[in-house]
């Protein structure tokens, strides 16, 4: 598996994930979501620009570098928050949310944040029990951070919490920067687009590990 930045080619792919990723809910009577329209191309394009959208491949696969599942990030807090993270259901179970999902715990971690966070479905098998399976926690509400109680005000308003749903958070452990910091290429999060994005949904892990 590969992960790498998106290309703006990439773009129409990842709204095929994303539709394509949101089928399965209709089967939990959740067809709302399943029907959301995927990120607009000029929001997606926003986070490529900013280098937070990154895409997992399969080189050896017949798909090749098309991508198979994708990930955005937004700095919130002290945190690097999964915006949203959605692989093609015909890639299930082949552990690609899980490794997109590490890939944005080194980027975090490199840039001096201290956790991942997400919002989530609670009820939903490949959101809230997949998360907790990976490392996350849910979050009380005393815990909540004033980015947080933002994005899930977005969240109320465009109808998501007609199903209960959670914030939850991974801590990181500290990565030491590295021995001569001028050579080495750092990553780059630049201010946070999620103004912009609606209440682009953080739901859709098609199956899982």
């Amino acid at each position: 598996m590969r992960i790498r930045s998106a290309r703006r080619s990439d773009l129409p792919l990842l709204q095929d994930i994303e539709r394509a990723a949101g089928e399965p809910f209709r089967a939990l009577g959740m067809a709302f979501v399943a029907d959301d329209d995927p990120p607009p191309l000029d929001l997606l394009e926003g986070y490529r620009q900013a280098d937070r959208c990154w895409v997992a491949t399969d080189p050896l696969s017949p798909t090749g570098d098309r991508p198979l599942g994708y990930v955005l990030a937004d700095p919130v807090d002290d945190a690097l928050h999964i915006e949203q993270v959605s692989v093609h259901p015909a890639a299930a179970r082949r552990g690609i949310g899980r490794e997109l999902i590490a890939h944005l715990a080194g980027v975090a971690a490199r840039c001096g944040m201290t956790a991942l966070t997400l919002t989530t479905f609670t009820d939903v098998p490949w959101n809230a029990p997949y998360y907790a399976r990976i490392g996350f926690r849910v979050l009380s509400e005393e815990e909540l951070t004033d980015g947080l109680r933002a994005i899930r005000g977005e969240e109320a308003q465009h109808g998501l919490d007609r199903w209960p749903r959670v914030c939850m958070r991974r801590d990181l452990a500290s990565v030491p920067p590295p021995k001569d910091a001028r050579t080495v290429a750092q990553p780059r999060l630049f201010p946070d687009t999620s103004e912009t994005s609606g209440a682009a949904e953080t739901v859709a892990v098609g199956g899982g590990a």
